[in-house]
C-alpha cells in the first residue's frame, strides 16, 4: 500500500467534479488544462485521463440506452450510436452540397403516419377547432368586447 512516488497518479482516478462538469459542457480544453495544474501532471497525461472518462461515460451512456431499449422491444440495430454521416467518395463535389429534399420529406411523413396511428391507439381524436385558432378566436371577442364597451362610453 505504500507508494514510492506521492506525486504521480494513477490513470483511472477519479476526476475532480468541477472537470466533469466541464467535460460534461464540452469544454475539454479548459478541463485538460485545469487537471493538469490542479494535479501536477503534464497535459498529456490529463488528456489520457479525460479521454479515458469520455470513453467511460460514452459505453454507460450506451448501456443505459441498450437497457432501456431492450425494455421496449426495440432490437439494438434500430440503435444507431454513431450520430456522424460518412461521406460518400464517389459523389460529385459541386453536387455535395445540394439539398436532398425527398429524403426529409419522406422521413417527416413517416414521423407524421407514426404520431397519428399512435395517437389513433390511445383513442385521440382531433378537435374540430385546433387550440391556436380557439386561442385567436377568444383574443378577437375580448379585443370586440373591450371596443364596444370604449365606444358606449366615450362615443
Amino acid at each position: 500500500m505504500f507508494n514510492p512516488d506521492p506525486i504521480s497518479k494513477p490513470i483511472n482516478a477519479k476526476l475532480p467534479k468541477a472537470i466533469i462538469t466541464m467535460i460534461e459542457k464540452n469544454n475539454l480544453v479548459m478541463a485538460i488544462k485545469t487537471l493538469a495544474a490542479d494535479e501536477n501532471i503534464s497535459m498529456e497525461e490529463a488528456k489520457v485521463r479525460i479521454d479515458a472518462y469520455e470513453t467511460a461515460l460514452k459505453i454507460e451512456q450506451q448501456q443505459k440506452l441498450s437497457k432501456i431499449a431492450n425494455k421496449q422491444g426495440i432490437p439494438n440495430e434500430a440503435i444507431s450510436f454513431d450520430r456522424e454521416q460518412e461521406p460518400d467518395d464517389d459523389a460529385d463535389p459541386l453536387v455535395k452540397n445540394r439539398v436532398k429534399t425527398t429524403q426529409s420529406h419522406q422521413d417527416f411523413q413517416t414521423l407524421q403516419t407514426g404520431v397519428d396511428s399512435r395517437l389513433k391507439d390511445l383513442g385521440y381524436k382531433k378537435p374540430l377547432i385546433p387550440f391556436w385558432l380557439k386561442r385567436l378566436l377568444m383574443i378577437a371577442v375580448i379585443m370586440l368586447g373591450i371596443f364596444w364597451i370604449l365606444w358606449r362610453v366615450f362615443g
